[in-house]
């Protein structure tokens, strides 16, 4: 590929931190191929890669001892003052502005090309990504954006957020337009990576913040703000959304995608707790037969069935707290990747009795 130096620095560039001297960046760019003119990529004989390419990969093998967020840091005199052991959260004001900023950077990076086209001195936005984007949106708005308009109403910030996220792609390729200063002109856009690294910065600008609301990384929701967990249960979250497409498989992810949707109600919250119930009656004579006595099977159902979540009887508890039916969530959810698990059991060794018998 005649411009894989090219894309490589570009994918260097959006991988790494900007405004420092040397880098990943810099480092690649300085690696030189001997015995070959100037501009030449290609290996030398005898030799299956170029020493670029022994770099890049060089790279990708030690990724894992690379840091996303800086070290910790000691507290500042505020901090020490007021007793705090960490950095103090953002405002709703500062985290507006940063999420503008870092709106900002995407466009210059390109990430909105491929919908909004290039801001050049020769061909200005036209129509304004503005006009673009506020029918989603749900009313007007500018562009740039009014960091005071996110500040002033979260719900605004919220929106915004989740409609941005589905306007970036990143690109690939790019060539550089020199006259007036314009810049870089990108395309050939890859939608799933550029949503991947939109989620990545903005959650962790979500995370300095008291908000607790993140975008979904996987799931039905995938792209929308959904409530925070504890890594234990995200983990859960994880590996149950990560299963093979079945009929059960849909409603477990239906139900997820109810509990911790934003602004998600005690109705929506008690119909997810009914769906896993029901994926959960679905395998009850089968597979929770061989791990649990039939007492303790009955037992998960007694909540779902005396209270009012599963059935519409007027003997049904209806008063009780909505920290009850979160308790109830993740019991039946944890319950429902035992029950997984079991499963992915049973088919091992099915397939090693299968080989048995064939060998």
């Amino acid at each position: 590929m005649s411009d894989w130096n090219d894309r490589c620095e570009l994918l260097l560039e959006d991988a790494f931190v900007h405004g420092y001297a040397g880098g990943p960046v810099v480092d690649f760019r300085e690696v030189t191929e001997p015995g070959y003119g100037f501009g030449s990529s290609g290996p030398r004989q005898g030799q299956i890669f170029t020493r670029k390419q022994l770099f890049l990969r060089e790279l990708m093998v030690n990724a894992e001892s690379l840091h996303e967020d800086p070290p910790p840091r000691e507290p500042y005199w505020r901090e020490r003052a007021r007793g705090r052991r960490g950095p103090v959260s953002l405002s709703m004001n500062a985290l507006a502005r940063q999420y503008v900023d870092l709106v900002r950077e995407l466009e210059v990076a390109g990430y909105f090309e491929r919908r909004f086209g290039k801001d050049c001195v020769d061909d200005q936005y036209d129509p304004s990504p503005a006009y673009l984007i506020e029918d989603a949106f749900g009313g007007e708005t500018t562009w740039p954006i009014d960091p005071e308009m996110l500040a002033t109403d979260r719900e605004n910030l919220f929106q915004m957020i989740e409609v941005l996220h589905d306007f970036v792609a990143r690109p690939r390729q790019r060539r550089h337009h020199s006259f007036g200063e314009c810049g870089w002109h990108h395309s050939e856009f890859d939608l799933a990576s550029g949503r991947t690294v939109y989620r990545w910065r903005v959650n962790s600008l979500l995370r300095r913040s008291d908000i607790r609301y993140r975008l979904a990384d996987e799931g039905a929701d995938v792209g929308r703000l959904v409530d925070v967990t504890d890594d234990e249960r995200s983990e859960l979250v994880r590996s149950l959304l990560a299963r093979e497409t079945s009929e059960q498989d849909d409603q477990v992810r239906h139900a997820i995608s109810l509990f911790r949707g934003r602004g998600a109600g005690r109705h929506q919250r008690r119909s997810a707790v009914a769906a896993l119930a029901l994926v959960i009656e679905e395998r009850r004579h089968g597979i929770l037969r061989e791990v649990l006595a039939k007492s303790d099977r009955g037992a998960l159902f007694d909540i779902a069935n005396n209270f009012h979540i599963r059935h519409q009887d007027a003997k049904q508890k209806r008063d009780y707290d909505d920290f009850y039916l979160d308790w109830v969530f993740w019991l039946y959810l944890s319950t429902v990747e035992l029950m997984n698990r079991i499963i992915d059991d049973q088919r091992a060794n099915s397939t090693q009795e299968d080989r048995t018998a064939d060998s």
